[in-house]
């Protein structure tokens, strides 16, 4: 069926040239399958060299001349993945000494979810991890007699096995995710179906060593009928399982007859139960000729779609529609059809349009959904002929259905659901126009897969053990048919490799019958595919009008482009025709120029040691116009670095492998050099560092990176060699163990999943050759040190594993670092440039280690002294590379004036914990150390010493970070004002440095004399810092002779609440008045001691505020909640107290006036208002009327009327603001409020304000009494006025 020509390059032109090279040595007995017994019909007679043979060894035992960088035909191959394990090596060589029959030996395939392969040899069951390069871990298991049935009356057939995988899941994704990378053993249950007789075993968990003993289920119907075909119509098609939610190695499973019933299992350790749901399709007794109506295919809907965790949806594949069901995960298994829609019917919109002239028949073969439960793939076959020639023939195409996942069901269960629940996404994709015409048998045995890199491509695995890639690319169908240059056998299954970052799309994987398991580049489909073979069409139409129409639009872009058929030409052909390049493509060809010419260069350079005027060769090439990645001196650094070795196989011993790794690492740290000394003496050194410095920065952080992968393999092996010195069996081996291991592997293992091209490579292989992909070991330390570690370990062992970890950390970047320091000159400016080490994902997993570490020390409690040492020494390192990095990465964002604060931020974050944490267990290794030390009495001499040599590191990466908290700790703890003083000295930074930290923690400790002590030698420090805080700003000033100063703090202090500074917490109390009053006081005497020019002024003000604080105090008195404490600290302004003395009685009355007589002039000009309703207020307190009548009835004389005016309010209020005595604090109320009308027209003042005398006039009682109101007013400007002396200063 699927047999386009296989294009094999360059083996023709390889033969030719290594017929004078010796072959490749011969493998064992068991590797090297005999002439006879293994073959596979209508196969290739081509070679067979040894199965080990792996694609990169193939290129390294060449004795031609090869160049470092491979050509398109080495990644067009098919690259190995994994080799049988040799128990699996064993059982097939058994079973050929045997002499089974080579067509029906062997049953196998692959489990994505779990990356686990299987394979039947005979009656035993074999389960590994094909991710392994070299597979050495593989569960045997035992295939019981009843699942195998009597192969007398039934040959043994390969396609009859079905295997389903669950793995029980009770750790985290991440975890669990980092464990299947590194194959790692979990919790796992399988199901063995033999699908031609319904027997079934279950394994409820393959790795559980007590009970390996499966749970049996045999179907109940003669094996004596099974010669006459009756039982093919119970013979299962398709076996899907789950596993039940929120139990314990229990799942259920669902599969489907060709008669059309579905059969429901139900799995657990204590036995399997069946049962059938028929009436699926109609009659479940059809006959045996209608045994292809029923279903063809299961899929489960991804859980992450289904709405509910109890139910799930699967789908059915039918021979015309698609069937929506719904399962109950919960132990009484209920199943339920919600719709079905149909695939094949008269619709072409909606569906596969049937009886097309030349149709003669519509198979659908097999069906898959993505991952994301969005796109269904159908495999459709059509039994055509053409109506010219009259011949028949099959034509192959894929078709992609959309699910719309928010489809309502009808909830009647009687009604016909004919649901549309899918609709097209394109017109069919035709996969191979026309084919041979195959039995349905074979057509049957077909399978899809999708999910596969290139992305939308698919792989069809055909009964004749063939496995074809299609995709849909450049305007066109492109085949890629899997095979090896020997005879490998059939494609028993295929996968895709699962993706280290969780990815949708992996590589394309195979499992073969002889070669083991191998994957396909993506490369390998889109460059070595071919197009489908073609025949000339003679009816009209097709159902692949969009794809033609769509290819005759690429041809106008693609006319250069010469397709390549199936045929041996195109498989042995040579060059092939480049396309005519423009725009983005002739920029590539120019780049890749100009690196080669710098790649002949150097090497030129290296052979004689003449540049050859390479600068002006390589400006007139344009190597100097890309800047970053793309320049071509950072790749060619790039490519050096990432060499990878040839000398490396996965055949070696590990002994071998290790001892090659340094030696490789060394040979490219000396041609890294020699690629510096080239650009320095061709003088490209001063073109790079001057105007592409990014670039010439990233080629020496690549030295950098060689220098610490060379000293992180020097640590593998030291710590290699403990282990072996303290294992007692020779047979341990010590390497693979231990954390730095687990990482090695799981990064280099990530890696080649994500480059499938390094499959046949060893872990620690590929991770010691991709140096400049150095972030990828941090990235793994920041996401899956939770696994690396084993949080189930107990806590010590989980903090030895942590410490290694930080100590490949710390080598790292100190070997890198030491490589900086030690090439210094060879880098350019820095200016605006981020080094590596201050990346992101550099920080984050250096962070990851040191929070794990401050996390289990607090855990584990009291552990040993040599443990602390190593926790003390781990975590000083880890503090130090991870702050330096910050610090690098804030000066080039200050230098590049990009935003930084969350930065700064994070980093003080992390500088304070991890500080603290080195200083607390500092002090348990100081402790520990002075008991041991001392001998009899308490030693504090000796103590100190110990405390002072210990804590010197922190003290120095402290005062570089500004780790002002730990250096007050430590100060504190010693007691050494010294050390103090010298830090505030040297510790100057922003917001004033480590002098206010000091301050800040002397003020909230409320140690107030070692605060001003501090100030003696701190004056200007001090000084800015108490700006905020009044109440101890003037002690300081008064101790620096700045009286003046202290006068007006000491003012303000007395006159402001206790407001200051946020970040300054305080137990302040509010002043009470007897407190106000003595900093009023001293106010006064600081202003007269400095004698300042107009020093009385302020004098005079201090006392005008004494007379207001005094007044409020009588004032306030009068009020009714004062009782209730309101007013007994609280200062009021002065408006506020005179608005108080007007809703008060005649006492109060007069204070109004006091209050103002010491307020300054611009308050008394911005109140006028509230001064005039003082008069009014002063004239409403004595009854004018009734004393002008008595004054008159009684014929008063002018010293009676003089003395009766005397008590009045008005007469003491003018007497107390107009008299030539009055004591009133900055001008007079003349300026504001003459008493006389005249008065205003003399000062000029009628626009600005009123007299007295026109605020009376609105008096009712001035009309009857007006002039013996004004008299009162008169006679008091007149009469002098004395206040009362201040009171004293309270004791």
């Amino acid at each position: 069926m699927f047999s386009p020509a296989i294009r094999k390059p360059h083996l023709l032109h390889r033969r030719d040239k290594e017929e004078a090279s010796p072959s490749p040595p011969p493998g064992g007995p068991v590797h090297t399958p005999p002439p006879r017994g293994f073959a596979v019909p209508d196969r290739p007679a081509t070679g067979t060299p040894a199965p080990w043979t792996s694609s990169s060894l193939l290129a390294r035992i060449s004795t031609s001349k090869q160049t470092d960088r491979a050509d398109d035909s080495d990644q067009i191959r098919p690259v190995r993945v994994a080799e049988f394990p040799q128990v699996v090596r064993n059982a097939q060589a058994s079973l050929l000494r045997k002499n089974f029959s080579g067509k029906n030996m062997l049953a196998g395939g692959i489990d994505k979810d779990t990356s686990l392969a299987w394979m039947i040899c005979g009656n035993e069951f074999f389960i590994w991890s094909y991710m392994a390069s070299v597979a050495k871990d593989c569960l045997v298991l035992e295939v019981p007699s009843s699942l195998i049935g009597n192969e007398a009356v039934k040959p043994f057939s390969s396609n009859q096995w079905a295997v389903c995988i669950i793995r029980w899941h009770s750790s985290g994704a991440s975890i669990r995710n980092s464990g299947e990378i590194l194959h790692q053993r979990s919790s796992t249950g399988v199901i063995l179906c033999n699908k031609r007789t319904q027997a079934i075993a279950y394994w409820p968990d393959i790795y559980d060593v007590s009970n390996r003993s499966p749970v049996l289920s045999s179907f109940g119907y003669s094996e004596a009928s099974a010669s006459d075909g009756a039982s093919d119509r119970f013979k299962l098609n398709s076996i899907i399982a789950a596993a039940v939610p929120g139990s314990t190695r229990e799942c259920i499973a669902v599969a489907s007859e060709p008669a059309g019933a579905l059969w429901l299992f139900q799995f657990s350790p204590a036995g399997i139960q069946r049962k059938a749901h028929k009436d699926t399709f109609g009659d479940s007794g059809a006959e045996h000729s209608q045994k292809s109506n029923g279903g063809r295919s299961l899929a489960w809907l991804p859980s992450n779609v289904s709405s509910e965790a109890a139910e799930r949806k699967f789908f059915l594949l039918t021979n015309h529609e698609v069937q929506c069901w719904s399962i109950s995960l919960l132990h009484d298994i209920k199943v339920k059809k919600l719709g079905s829609q149909e695939i094949v019917g008269t619709d072409g919109d909606v569906s596969i349009k049937k009886d097309i002239a030349g149709q003669k028949n519509i198979w659908l073969l097999d069906m898959q959904i993505d991952e994301h439960g969005k796109e269904f793939s159908i495999l459709v076959a059509t039994f055509c002929k053409d109506r010219v020639s009259g011949s028949n023939y099959t034509q192959y195409s894929l078709l992609t259905m959309l699910y719309k996942p928010n489809q309502k069901f009808s909830s009647e269960d009687n009604v016909v659901k004919i649901e549309r629940f899918l609709e097209k996404k394109a017109p069919s994709q035709v996969i191979i126009p026309k084919a041979r015409v195959e039995d349905e048998e074979f057509l049957f045995s077909m399978r899809l897969k999708t999910g596969g890199k290139p992305s939308g491509s698919v792989i069809i695995l055909s009964g004749d053990g063939t496995a074809t890639v299609a995709i849909y690319w450049r305007g066109s169908t492109r085949l890629y048919q899997f095979d090896l240059p020997w005879d490998a056998g059939k494609v028993l299954d295929a996968s895709i490799i699962p993706s280290a970052e969780d990815r949708d799309e992996g590589s394309w994987v195979v499992l073969t019958e002889k070669a083991g398991v191998w994957a396909i580049p993506e490369k390998a489909v889109l460059v070595g595919g071919v197009e489908p073979p073609e025949r000339s069409l003679s009816r009209k139409g097709s159902c692949n009008e969009a794809i033609a129409e769509e290819k005759r639009r690429n041809q106008v872009f693609n006319a250069n482009v010469v397709p390549r058929r199936a045929s041996s030409e195109a498989w042995s052909a040579g060059e092939r025709q480049r396309p005519a390049l423009t725009g983005i493509a002739q920029q590539a060809v120019v780049d890749e120029e100009s690196e080669m010419l710098l790649s002949r260069l150097f090497h030129d350079f290296i052979s004689s040691g003449a540049v050859n005027e390479a600068l002006q060769k390589l400006r007139a090439a344009g190597a100097f116009e890309k800047e970053g990645e793309m320049n071509i001196f950072v790749r060619l650094s790039k490519s050096i670095v990432n060499t990878l070795s040839k000398h490396w196989t996965t055949t070696r011993e590990a002994e071998f492998l290790a001892s090659t790794i340094v030696s490789s690492l060394v040979e490219k740290q000396q041609k890294h050099e020699k690629f510096l000394q080239f650009l320095v003496w061709s003088k490209c050194h001063e073109e790079l560092a001057s105007k592409q410095r990014a670039a010439m920065l990233t080629i020496m952080e690549h030295g950098e990176k060689l220098s610490g992968m060379i000293q992180l393999r020097e640590l593998q092996n030291s710590l290699s060699q403990q282990r072996s010195n303290t294992h007692l069996s020779p047979q341990s081996k010590p390497q693979a163990s231990g954390a730095l291991w687990n990482l090695i592997q799981l990064v280099g293992e990530k890696a080649r999943r994500n480059t499938v091209l390094l499959m046949d490579r060893d872990n620690a292989e590929v991770f010691y050759s991709r140096v400049s992909d150095m972030g990828d070991l941090f990235y793994c330390l920041s996401h899956e040190i939770q696994y690396i570690t084993n949080k189930e370990e107990h806590p010590s062992v989980q903090l030895q594993r942590a410490l290694e970890l930080s100590n490949a950390c710390i080598t790292v970047v100190q070997a890198a670092m030491h490589y900086r320091e030690g090439h210094k000159e060879w880098y350019p400016s820095p200016e605006g440039l981020i080094t590596w080490n201050s990346h992101l994902v550099v920080r984050s997993g250096m962070w990851s280690v040191a929070f794990l570490i401050m996390e289990l020390l607090r855990e584990s409690g009291g552990a040993d002294m040599s443990i602390k040492s190593n926790i003390w020494s781990q975590l000083e390192g880890l503090t130090d590379s991870l702050l330096e990095a910050y610090i690098g990465l804030l000066t080039a964002k200050f230098e590049r004036g990009e935003e930084h604060g969350v930065l700064v931020q994070e980093y003080c974050e992390r500088r304070d914990e991890l500080l603290g944490s080195l200083y607390n267990l500092a002090k348990e290794i100081v402790e520990a150390k002075y008991q041991e030390s001392k001998e009899g009495a308490d030693n504090l001499d000796l103590k100190e010493s110990i405390f002072r040599e210990l804590t010197s590191p922190i003290l120095a990466t402290a005062k570089r970070h500004e780790g002002y908290r730990t250096l007050w700790q430590i100060c504190y703890d010693l007691g050494d004002t010294g050390l103090l003083r010298s830090l505030m000295h040297d510790s100057v930074g922003p917001h004033g440095g480590f002098s206010f930290f000091v301050f800040k923690e002397l003020v909230n400790s409320r140690q107030y004399s070692k605060l001003l002590r501090l100030g003696e030698e701190f004056q200007e420090e001090l000084a800015s810092f108490l700006k905020e805080r009044s109440d101890l700003l003037w002690l300081h000033e008064i101790f620096l002779n700045q009286f003046a100063s202290a006068s007006e703090t000491l003012h303000t202090c007395a006159l402001e609440g206790p407001e200051g500074d946020a970040n300054l917490p305080t137990s302040r109390k509010p002043l009470s008045f007897v407190e106000r009053r003595r900093l009023l006081y001293l106010s006064k005497i600081a202003a007269t001691a400095g004698k300042d020019i107009g020093y009385e002024v302020k004098v005079a003000r201090i006392e005008a505020d004494m007379r207001i604080l005094k007044l409020q105090e009588e004032i306030v008195q009068h009020d009714p909640e004062y009782a209730q404490g309101k007013y007994t600290n609280k200062l009021l302004r002065p408006s506020e107290l005179i608005e108080m003395c007007l809703k008060r009685d005649r006492e109060l009355a007069l204070k109004a006036f006091e209050v103002f007589a010491s307020t300054s002039s611009s308050f008394r000009s911005s109140n006028k208002g509230l001064l005039e309703a003082c008069w009014m207020n002063a004239a409403n307190q004595d009854d004018w009327v009734k004393l002008l009548q008595a004054s008159t009835t009684e014929g008063w004389s002018d010293e009676v009327i003089q003395e009766a005016l005397q008590g009045t309010i008005l007469f003491n209020a003018s007497r107390l603001c107009y008299s030539p005595d009055a004591v009133v604090y900055d001008g007079t109320f003349e300026e504001v409020l003459p008493v006389k009308k005249e008065d205003v027209h003399l000062g000029g003042l009628e626009a600005k304000c009123f007299s007295v005398e026109e605020v009376l006039m609105q008096h009712q009682d001035f009309p009857d009494a007006g002039k013996l109101m004004m008299t009162a007013v008169i006679m008091g400007k007149e009469l002098s006025y004395t206040a009362e002396e201040p009171v004293e200063m309270d004791s």
